[in-house]
């Protein structure tokens, strides 16, 4: 990654290893006084509780960031079988306690199976979706009943690599499960973690929580906030764009014309944002096919 001056100012992307006990807005704040500029913004929001890949964007990045956010995701979390929470996470209250050990491991495979795929998941109901443009969360925390509408996800790998027997600080016996999950935009992995406990009959909560990818940025390249005040690594924006979208080259001609806001005709590419470069490595716009025309999503250069 390249520093602040390498970029001509504070525009880029910045890959955060977000600290346990911060909130992503937290971390946003921060920021602006690291690099000294108003414009920052995250894709992807993290629990408090979690830890690990927030994506920033400053200055012009900022524009990024809205597609960046549709972007599948990596996780490492620890799942604990024999108690459900309100928030069903660690951070909540526990509202049932049930004995789980000695389960039987092929049910909770078969539990896992039924967790992956593309399935329909009730986000948690202390979650940031909005019921009537109220956040549910805070029509849990004003004390009102929530129901939230089951809505379509995709888990594309979901492993179990460790399984371990202890006691809960209640005295529940419980069952903690190591695993690894890589899902769609919109997944609660906290959800995961209650369904499978209920699919088990002991329910579950997440008792920890590190995304470990988003989209093409990764731990290899997240860095701490102490780091990024000793020095604040970014990601220009022409590299971040080519990391994360198909890329579309086009010559200069072309280039002017879309500057302009010509609708040019658009090659065959995958579906979703397309990233624009002219001669230079000239990083022009963000686009979207439009019945068969380069329509602008963001323009850059």
């Amino acid at each position: 990654m390249g520093s602040a001056k390498d970029s001509g100012g504070p525009d880029g992307l910045i890959v955060v290893d977000k600290p346990a006990g911060f909130t992503s807005h937290d971390v946003v704040a921060k920021m602006r006084g690291i690099a000294r500029t108003r414009r920052v913004g995250h894709a992807g929001t993290l629990d408090p509780m979690a830890t690990g890949v927030l994506v920033l964007g400053l200055g012009k990045a900022t524009r990024l960031l809205g597609h960046l956010a549709l972007t599948e995701k990596e996780y490492v979390a620890t799942v604990r079988l024999g108690q459900s929470t309100v928030t069903d996470d660690a951070e909540g209250e526990i509202t049932a306690a049930t004995p789980a050990v000695g389960l039987d491991r092929a049910a909770v495979d078969a539990a896992v199976a039924l967790q992956t795929g593309a399935i329909q998941q009730v986000p948690s109901k202390v979650s940031a979706v909005k019921i009537d443009g109220k956040r549910a969360y805070a029509r849990v925390r004003a004390g009102e009943e929530v129901e939230l509408a089951a809505r379509p996800v995709t888990v594309s790998s979901f492993v179990v690599h460790d399984v371990s027997e202890s006691e809960a600080e209640d005295g529940t016996p419980v069952t903690d499960l190591l695993i690894s999950v890589t899902c769609s935009s919109g997944t609660y992995v906290r959800a995961i973690a209650r369904d499978l406990g209920e699919e088990l009959g002991v329910g579950g909560h997440l008792t920890a929580l590190r995304r470990t990818r988003v989209g093409p940025y990764g731990m290899r390249e997240a860095r701490t906030l102490d780091q990024l005040q000793e020095s604040l690594d970014m990601l220009p924006i022409a590299e971040a764009a080519a990391r994360a979208f198909p890329r579309w080259d086009v010559p200069e001609k072309q280039a002017r014309l879309l500057g302009n806001g010509v609708q040019l005709a658009m090659p065959e590419l995958p579906a979703g944002p397309i990233a624009v470069f002219g001669p230079g490595e000239r990083f022009l716009a963000l686009v979207e096919d439009r019945k068969g025309k380069a329509k602008s999503l963001a323009v850059f250069g």
